[in-house]
């Protein structure tokens, strides 16, 4: 039989998250959404596994009213609404909100045919780690992870006399800043390298004009490797089709449920 959606609730809201729950009194749902507008007008989606029953929502701003609608997925059929208003906390006026930290500029060094000396700064804050993200001359989608303190990393593995970019994000608690990107191009002589402005990496491609849908893609196997005590690297495949985008869900060692949203040209990231 169908299932039904129960009460949509608020708790813990801090200035910056507000934990939603839910109850399902009869049946179950493959997957949920989480919808609502941020500060700025923007509508956001947030995708919630089906057995879940809790989320999170971060990146909200200190005394705002939210309004969230969630939706219970079943098959090809969208139910719900349910809705609940929570008013975000304010900033305690004892406590200032940390300063968040800035990327600067994205250079290249030492530049061999088969690698390429990443150097970048920090002129404001700290990070407590940074992901260079980049496609190998194959097109495959590849990911590093740099420590914190890092300002330096070497890329190897390179192909000589190609055409790369390189995007640096900063990784601070479970937000994810940036990026700055690097047009680069490897040579045993030269090789010319250009940053790219921070305001040129916000701005999103025309959206072309509506085709006839393709078909639905198709999700193939998850695997983990490269695990080490801090980070595990996720690799999957899809085998018919294309996504816009993906999100990667789990439990922090608190058991928090956190979120990480992945571009939808890659099959590989490391959760730091």
């Amino acid at each position: 039989s169908q299932p039904v959606l129960g009460e949509l609730t608020a708790s813990q809201v801090t200035p910056e998250s507000v934990q939603l729950e839910w109850s399902v009194p009869e049946g179950t749902f493959d997957s949920f959404t989480v919808q609502y507008r941020d500060a700025q007008g923007q509508p956001q989606v947030l995708p919630v596994d089906g057995g879940w029953r809790r989320v999170t929502v971060p990146g909200l701003s200190p005394s705002r009213r939210y309004k969230f609608n969630l939706y219970g997925v079943w098959g090809r059929k969208r139910l719900g609404p349910i809705s609940t208003d929570a008013l975000t906390a304010p900033v305690p006026p004892e406590e200032k909100p940390p300063t968040q930290p800035r990327l600067g500029n994205l250079t290249a060094s030492h530049i061999t045919s088969d690698s390429i000396q990443l150097e970048w700064s920090v002129p404001e804050g700290t990070f407590d780690s940074f992901t260079v993200q980049y496609r190998d001359a194959q097109g495959q989608p590849e990911s590093l992870l740099v420590d914190g303190e890092s300002r330096t990393v070497t890329v190897p593995g390179l192909s000589p006399s190609h055409r790369y970019n390189f995007y640096l994000y900063g990784v601070l608690g479970q937000k994810r800043l940036g990026p700055i990107l690097l047009d680069t191009i490897t040579g045993e002589d030269a090789a010319w390298a250009g940053p790219c402005p921070l305001w040129a990496l916000r701005l999103e491609p025309a959206a072309e004009a509506e085709e006839e849908p393709p078909s639905q893609p198709v999700l193939g196997e998850l695997t983990a490797s490269q695990v080490t005590p801090e980070s595990v690297q996720l690799e999957w495949s899809v085998p018919e089709g294309t996504f816009d985008s993906f999100t990667v869900q789990y439990r922090d060692a608190q058991g928090q449920p956190q979120v990480l949203p992945v571009d939808g040209g890659w099959r590989r990231v490391t959760v730091p």
